[in-house]
Parts: structure tokens; C-alpha cells; sequence
């Protein structure tokens, strides 16, 4: 009937079942009771802990009919289909760009707001991506992982 008498305390999401509330409420508290057994990860929902451990396992059922790829989700087989079809499903309301992938939207979507999310703890510059504040903490750290293989040298940056 589509009935959903099941609503969250926490916000305003309705569910058909009981026990579907229960275990959505969970994300909520924090609380990540599934412990993967080969590393220290804990999750909050059994099925998220079966995908993670296929990261383990190595096990890919998901094959792309259009190349020899195959995927341990599914929705990382649909994302990577997309880099056959074209398809760009998630369009900036800003401009007239599209993505292939919701993550590189948000991301795109910093260079209308400023938004700079990815601060460094040591001084008060702030960054874009991730990647460039773990690069610019090496300034301050001095950290140089990057070894050249004709030489000696070694470089903060790759």
C-alpha cells in the first residue's frame, strides 16, 4: 500500500518496516557495531561491512559488458559505465557543466561557493581538495617521500 508509519526521531525520513528504522537510526548515533575481521574498519550497517570486505577478498562480481573491468559494487560498475555512455547525470545549478559522478559535482561546485573545506591545522591556509592540503603540510613537516630514481634527491611533491 506504501503506507510508511515508521518515522525517525532524528529527522523527518518514514520507513514501511520497523526494523528498517532501527537499523537507520543507527547512522545517527555514530554507533558501528560490524568490525571487519581482517582490518580496523567498523561500519553501521551490516551490508555496508559484506561490500567493504569484498575489498579483501578481491572478489569483483560486477563485470562492464562493454570492457574487461568488473567492479566489487555495483554502483561503481554503473559510475564506471558512464565513462562509456557519456552520460552525465548530475548538472551544476551555477553553470552550464555536468559530471559523471555526484563526488565531482560537489567538488565543482566549491569554485561558485569559495568553499575551501580542507583546512591546515599548523596555519590558516585552507584548500579545495584533500590532496593539495596533504601536499602543503609537507611544508611545515618537511616530509619528502618522493625519491628520484636517477638520483639521490627526494621531493615533498610527485
Amino acid at each position: 500500500t506504501g503506507e510508511k508509519p515508521y518515522q525517525c526521531s532524528q529527522c523527518d525520513k518514514v520507513f514501511s518496516l520497523n526494523g528498517t528504522l532501527i537499523k537507520y537510526q543507527i547512522m545517527h548515533t555514530g554507533e558501528k557495531p560490524y568490525q571487519c575481521s581482517q582490518c580496523d574498519k567498523a561500519f553501521s550497517q551490516n551490508s555496508t561491512l559484506i561490500n567493504h570486505q569484498k575489498t579483501h577478498s578481491g572478489e569483483k562480481p560486477y563485470q562492464c559488458s562493454q570492457c574487461d573491468k568488473a567492479f566489487s559494487r555495483n554502483s561503481h560498475l554503473i559510475t564506471h559505465q558512464r565513462t562509456h555512455t557519456g552520460e552525465k547525470p548530475y548538472q551544476c545549478s551555477q553553470c552550464d557543466k555536468a559530471f559523471s559522478q555526484k563526488s565531482n559535482l560537489i567538488i565543482h561546485q566549491r569554485t561558485h561557493t569559495g568553499e575551501k573545506p580542507y583546512q591546515c591545522s599548523q596555519c590558516d591556509k585552507a584548500f579545495l581538495h584533500k590532496h593539495v592540503l596533504i601536499n602543503h603540510k609537507r611544508t611545515h613537516s618537511g616530509e619528502k617521500p618522493y625519491q628520484c630514481s636517477q638520483c639521490d634527491k627526494a621531493f615533498s611533491k610527485e
